[in-house]
Protein backbone atom coordinates (compact mmCIF):
# COMPACT_ATOMS: atom_id res chain seq x y z
CA UNK A 1 0.00 0.00 0.00
CA UNK A 2 2.87 2.40 1.14
CA UNK A 3 4.36 1.76 -2.61
CA UNK A 4 1.07 2.84 -4.36
CA UNK A 5 0.85 6.08 -2.43
CA UNK A 6 4.56 6.47 -3.24
CA UNK A 7 3.70 5.57 -6.80
CA UNK A 8 0.66 8.20 -6.48
CA UNK A 9 2.79 11.25 -4.91
CA UNK A 10 5.50 11.11 -8.05
CA UNK A 11 2.57 11.10 -10.70
CA UNK A 12 1.19 14.07 -9.21
CA UNK A 13 4.55 15.57 -8.44
CA UNK A 14 5.21 15.09 -12.27
CA UNK A 15 1.47 16.37 -13.55
CA UNK A 16 2.35 19.55 -11.69
CA UNK A 17 5.28 20.56 -12.79
CA UNK A 18 3.80 20.08 -16.50
CA UNK A 19 1.08 22.20 -15.30
CA UNK A 20 3.32 25.06 -14.51
CA UNK A 21 5.72 24.88 -17.33
CA UNK A 22 5.03 27.92 -19.44
CA UNK A 23 4.44 27.53 -23.08
CA UNK A 24 6.94 29.50 -25.43
CA UNK A 25 5.49 32.64 -26.84
CA UNK A 26 4.99 32.24 -30.41
CA UNK A 27 6.45 34.83 -32.31
CA UNK A 28 4.29 36.78 -35.12
CA UNK A 29 6.16 38.55 -38.09
CA UNK A 30 4.21 41.80 -38.69
CA UNK A 31 4.12 42.88 -42.39
CA UNK A 32 5.33 46.41 -42.51
CA UNK A 33 2.57 48.56 -43.15
CA UNK A 34 1.99 50.51 -46.20
CA UNK A 35 3.12 54.14 -45.01
CA UNK A 36 6.29 52.20 -43.47
CA UNK A 37 7.29 51.18 -47.24
CA UNK A 38 6.71 53.87 -48.84
CA UNK A 39 8.66 56.00 -46.84
CA UNK A 40 11.21 53.64 -47.10
CA UNK A 41 10.51 54.37 -51.07
CA UNK A 42 10.64 57.67 -50.29
CA UNK A 43 13.68 57.85 -48.54
CA UNK A 44 15.72 55.61 -51.24
CA UNK A 45 14.21 57.02 -54.58
CA UNK A 46 13.91 60.57 -53.36
CA UNK A 47 10.04 60.93 -54.10
CA UNK A 48 9.25 64.28 -53.54
CA UNK A 49 5.58 64.23 -54.17
CA UNK A 50 2.87 61.11 -54.49
CA UNK A 51 -0.26 61.42 -56.12
CA UNK A 52 -3.45 59.05 -56.36
CA UNK A 53 -6.70 58.66 -57.41
CA UNK A 54 -9.96 55.95 -58.59
CA UNK A 55 -11.88 55.31 -61.35
CA UNK A 56 -9.77 53.96 -62.48
CA UNK A 57 -7.15 53.52 -59.79
CA UNK A 58 -3.76 55.01 -60.68
CA UNK A 59 -0.49 56.19 -58.73
CA UNK A 60 1.91 59.04 -59.47
CA UNK A 61 5.66 59.06 -57.91
CA UNK A 62 7.75 62.44 -59.05
CA UNK A 63 11.52 62.02 -57.72
CA UNK A 64 14.44 63.72 -58.18
CA UNK A 65 15.42 61.05 -61.26
CA UNK A 66 12.22 60.19 -62.91
CA UNK A 67 8.21 60.97 -62.73
CA UNK A 68 6.11 57.42 -62.65
CA UNK A 69 2.70 56.86 -63.59
CA UNK A 70 0.95 53.57 -62.74
CA UNK A 71 -2.92 52.85 -63.29
CA UNK A 72 -5.69 49.81 -63.83
CA UNK A 73 -6.56 51.05 -66.99
CA UNK A 74 -5.74 49.29 -70.21
CA UNK A 75 -2.85 50.58 -72.08
CA UNK A 76 -1.84 53.12 -69.34
CA UNK A 77 -0.85 50.33 -67.15
CA UNK A 78 3.08 52.24 -66.63
CA UNK A 79 4.21 55.03 -67.93
CA UNK A 80 8.01 56.58 -66.74
CA UNK A 81 9.84 59.35 -67.86
CA UNK A 82 12.77 61.82 -67.07
CA UNK A 83 12.67 64.18 -64.13
CA UNK A 84 11.76 67.70 -65.87
CA UNK A 85 11.15 71.17 -63.71
CA UNK A 86 8.09 72.07 -64.19
CA UNK A 87 6.29 74.99 -65.87
CA UNK A 88 4.85 77.26 -62.66
CA UNK A 89 1.58 79.69 -63.21
CA UNK A 90 2.11 83.11 -62.47
CA UNK A 91 -0.76 84.07 -60.37
CA UNK A 92 -1.74 80.38 -58.72
CA UNK A 93 0.01 77.73 -57.26
CA UNK A 94 0.01 75.73 -59.98
CA UNK A 95 2.95 73.79 -61.70
CA UNK A 96 3.21 71.66 -65.06
CA UNK A 97 4.87 68.69 -66.19
CA UNK A 98 5.39 68.00 -69.46
CA UNK A 99 7.06 64.23 -68.96
CA UNK A 100 8.45 62.59 -72.33
CA UNK A 101 7.53 59.12 -71.89
CA UNK A 102 7.73 55.90 -74.33
CA UNK A 103 4.24 56.32 -75.76
CA UNK A 104 4.32 60.27 -75.72
CA UNK A 105 4.04 63.24 -73.59
CA UNK A 106 2.07 63.08 -70.26
CA UNK A 107 0.98 66.19 -69.09
CA UNK A 108 0.39 66.66 -65.19
CA UNK A 109 -0.91 69.98 -63.52
CA UNK A 110 -0.58 69.99 -59.92
CA UNK A 111 -2.41 72.84 -57.79
CA UNK A 112 -2.69 74.10 -54.43
CA UNK A 113 -6.20 73.09 -53.59
CA UNK A 114 -8.00 70.60 -50.78
CA UNK A 115 -8.83 67.44 -52.62
CA UNK A 116 -10.79 64.56 -50.79
CA UNK A 117 -10.27 61.37 -51.57
CA UNK A 118 -13.84 59.95 -52.56
CA UNK A 119 -12.30 56.55 -51.47
CA UNK A 120 -10.73 56.60 -48.42
CA UNK A 121 -12.50 60.21 -47.22
CA UNK A 122 -8.88 61.27 -46.91
CA UNK A 123 -7.32 64.68 -47.65
CA UNK A 124 -4.68 66.44 -49.43
CA UNK A 125 -3.80 70.03 -50.01
CA UNK A 126 -3.35 69.31 -54.33
CA UNK A 127 -5.16 68.53 -56.99
CA UNK A 128 -3.73 67.01 -59.61
CA UNK A 129 -4.76 65.95 -63.13
CA UNK A 130 -2.89 64.08 -65.77
CA UNK A 131 -3.77 64.15 -69.25
CA UNK A 132 -1.54 61.63 -72.08
CA UNK A 133 -2.35 62.25 -75.56
CA UNK A 134 -3.55 59.36 -77.85
CA UNK A 135 -1.30 59.24 -80.28
CA UNK A 136 -3.29 58.89 -83.28
CA UNK A 137 -6.65 60.39 -82.75
CA UNK A 138 -5.44 63.11 -81.23
CA UNK A 139 -7.82 62.81 -78.35
CA UNK A 140 -6.58 62.26 -74.64
CA UNK A 141 -7.13 60.65 -71.52
CA UNK A 142 -7.59 62.07 -68.26
CA UNK A 143 -6.41 60.88 -64.79
CA UNK A 144 -8.15 63.24 -61.84
CA UNK A 145 -6.78 62.36 -58.15
CA UNK A 146 -4.93 64.12 -54.83
CA UNK A 147 -1.49 64.56 -53.92
CA UNK A 148 0.79 65.49 -50.99
CA UNK A 149 4.29 66.62 -51.14
CA UNK A 150 6.97 64.67 -48.97
CA UNK A 151 8.59 66.74 -46.30
CA UNK A 152 12.51 66.40 -46.22
CA UNK A 153 12.79 63.73 -43.16
CA UNK A 154 16.35 65.40 -42.66
CA UNK A 155 14.67 68.27 -41.87
CA UNK A 156 13.42 65.91 -38.83
CA UNK A 157 15.35 66.90 -35.40
CA UNK A 158 16.36 69.30 -33.24
CA UNK A 159 18.00 72.84 -34.23
CA UNK A 160 19.62 75.17 -32.15
CA UNK A 161 20.51 78.85 -33.43
CA UNK A 162 24.02 79.81 -34.33
CA UNK A 163 23.92 82.45 -35.97
CA UNK A 164 21.39 85.40 -36.64
CA UNK A 165 21.12 87.82 -39.48
CA UNK A 166 25.10 87.15 -40.01
CA UNK A 167 25.94 87.37 -36.37
CA UNK A 168 26.66 84.59 -33.89
CA UNK A 169 24.24 83.71 -31.56
CA UNK A 170 24.97 84.93 -28.04
CA UNK A 171 22.71 84.20 -24.38
CA UNK A 172 23.91 87.31 -23.79
CA UNK A 173 20.95 88.44 -26.34
CA UNK A 174 18.68 85.79 -25.57
CA UNK A 175 17.21 84.59 -21.69
CA UNK A 176 17.93 81.27 -20.09
CA UNK A 177 19.37 79.74 -23.67
CA UNK A 178 19.71 79.89 -27.18
CA UNK A 179 16.38 79.59 -29.61
CA UNK A 180 15.80 76.27 -30.76
CA UNK A 181 13.53 74.17 -33.52
CA UNK A 182 12.02 70.76 -32.85
CA UNK A 183 10.32 69.83 -36.57
CA UNK A 184 8.39 66.79 -37.00
CA UNK A 185 8.32 66.51 -40.79
CA UNK A 186 5.72 63.32 -40.64
CA UNK A 187 3.23 66.09 -39.37
CA UNK A 188 4.39 69.33 -40.91
CA UNK A 189 4.27 70.91 -37.33
CA UNK A 190 7.28 72.47 -34.85
CA UNK A 191 7.83 73.63 -31.23
CA UNK A 192 10.87 74.98 -29.39
CA UNK A 193 12.44 77.93 -27.67
CA UNK A 194 12.12 81.42 -29.34
CA UNK A 195 14.63 83.28 -27.19
CA UNK A 196 12.30 84.20 -24.41
CA UNK A 197 9.03 82.77 -25.10
CA UNK A 198 8.37 78.68 -26.31
CA UNK A 199 6.95 78.87 -29.87
CA UNK A 200 5.16 75.86 -31.61
CA UNK A 201 3.60 76.83 -34.92
CA UNK A 202 3.21 74.91 -38.52
CA UNK A 203 5.50 74.26 -41.56
CA UNK A 204 4.47 74.74 -45.72
CA UNK A 205 6.89 72.54 -47.63
CA UNK A 206 7.04 72.07 -51.23
CA UNK A 207 10.00 70.95 -53.48
CA UNK A 208 12.86 73.82 -52.72
CA UNK A 209 10.34 75.80 -50.68
CA UNK A 210 10.34 76.01 -46.85
CA UNK A 211 8.02 78.11 -44.47
CA UNK A 212 7.07 78.43 -41.19
CA UNK A 213 3.29 80.07 -40.22
CA UNK A 214 1.14 80.48 -37.63
CA UNK A 215 3.45 80.77 -34.80
CA UNK A 216 2.05 81.03 -31.22
CA UNK A 217 4.45 81.70 -28.47
CA UNK A 218 3.33 82.10 -24.97
CA UNK A 219 3.52 85.73 -22.93
CA UNK A 220 6.45 86.17 -21.05
CA UNK A 221 7.85 89.74 -20.80
CA UNK A 222 11.35 90.08 -22.38
CA UNK A 223 14.36 92.19 -21.61
CA UNK A 224 15.27 95.08 -23.85
CA UNK A 225 17.95 93.30 -25.18
CA UNK A 226 16.57 90.20 -26.32
CA UNK A 227 16.43 89.30 -29.72
CA UNK A 228 13.15 87.30 -29.55
CA UNK A 229 11.02 89.43 -32.03
CA UNK A 230 14.22 89.07 -34.81
CA UNK A 231 14.17 85.46 -33.95
CA UNK A 232 10.75 85.18 -35.14
CA UNK A 233 10.83 87.89 -37.84
CA UNK A 234 13.94 85.95 -39.94
CA UNK A 235 11.92 82.65 -38.93
CA UNK A 236 8.79 83.46 -40.69
CA UNK A 237 10.48 85.48 -43.88
CA UNK A 238 12.10 81.69 -44.63
CA UNK A 239 11.30 80.78 -48.31
CA UNK A 240 14.25 78.22 -48.96
CA UNK A 241 16.59 75.72 -46.58
CA UNK A 242 20.08 73.95 -47.12
CA UNK A 243 20.68 70.76 -44.91
CA UNK A 244 24.45 70.44 -44.51
CA UNK A 245 27.63 69.30 -42.16
CA UNK A 246 24.93 68.88 -39.31
CA UNK A 247 23.88 71.97 -40.18
CA UNK A 248 20.05 73.73 -41.10
CA UNK A 249 20.48 76.95 -42.61
CA UNK A 250 17.45 78.98 -43.50
CA UNK A 251 17.53 82.19 -45.94
CA UNK A 252 15.11 84.10 -48.58
CA UNK A 253 15.45 85.95 -51.16
CA UNK A 254 17.78 88.90 -49.29
CA UNK A 255 19.78 86.03 -48.62
CA UNK A 256 20.95 83.75 -45.10
CA UNK A 257 18.95 84.51 -42.10
CA UNK A 258 19.41 82.02 -40.11
CA UNK A 259 21.63 78.79 -39.39
CA UNK A 260 21.09 76.06 -36.85
CA UNK A 261 23.62 73.38 -35.45
CA UNK A 262 21.66 69.93 -35.12
CA UNK A 263 22.02 68.59 -31.20
CA UNK A 264 21.25 65.06 -30.64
Amino acid sequence: MRKWIQLLIIVLFITSCKSAMIAPKEVVETEPTLAYKQQMENLEHGIYFRANGNEPEWSLKISENDIEFTSLKPGFESLKGAHVDPIRAMDANVKMYRVATAKGIMNIQIQQQECINMMSGYKSAYTVRIEIPKEKSGDSTNFNGCGSYITDSRLHDIWVLEKLNGNAASLTNFSKELPNLEINSTTNQFMGFAGCNRMSGTIFFEKGLLRFSNTITTLMACGDNNKESEFITALESTTAYKVENLRLTLSNQSGVELVFKKVD
